[in-house]
């Protein structure tokens, strides 16, 4: 039981270490547009780069322009680039597990772009559904509880399991 208590513990540390790395941005896979490198569930990381450092191949999560009409971010691997009439980078991208490239092209116009480094499969649902109030405030409140229950039995009997005499009996014997 404390192996595995220590597993989860470690396995915990570590996660949250993950959450928190400097320069890194975590995003959810909610599609399965990319099945087969991030399936539905992972976690990505992604690293904020310099524009003019991505290449055909890399992955990169980005707000699809306007005219596509896709809402929220989309984590896809870049099929094409080249430079829009302005000479600002313009770029088209592909999800894996899709047939065809996206219908869009789209001009990166900020000087940097999230590009995905790492992934974690199955972590995105955690972090999903944390995203919900209730169930977050379930997960965090009922270890809470335990772990109050647990100091209140220890703080109430002594080390053998016996019930810790009453303060006022215990001034008493020692008179």
């Amino acid at each position: 039981m404390r192996a595995l208590s220590l597993v989860i513990s470690v396995a915990a540390l570590l996660l949250a270490l993950a959450l928190v790395v400097p320069g890194w941005q975590r995003y959810a896979i909610v599609s399965g547009s990319m099945r087969g490198t991030y399936d539905r569930g992972s976690l990505v990381f992604d690293e904020v780069v310099p524009v003019g450092r991505l290449r055909v191949g890399d992955v990169i999560t980005y707000r699809p322009p306007p005219g596509a009409h896709i809402t929220g971010l989309v984590t896809h691997r870049i099929v094409w680039s080249g430079h829009d009439p302005h000479g600002a980078p313009s770029f088209r991208t592909k999800g894996d597990f899709n047939e065809s490239a996206d219908s869009w092209q789209f001009t990166l116009r900020a000087p940097t772009q999230a590009k995905v480094v790492a992934h974690i499969p199955l972590i995105g649902y955690v972090l999903a559904a944390l995203g919900d109030r209730k169930l977050r405030m379930f997960v965090i409140g009922i270890p809470a509880l335990v772990i109050g229950i647990a100091v209140a039995i220890r703080l109430w009997r002594d080390p053998e399991g016996e019930p810790a005499p009453p303060v006022a009996a215990a001034e008493e014997s020692a008179a």
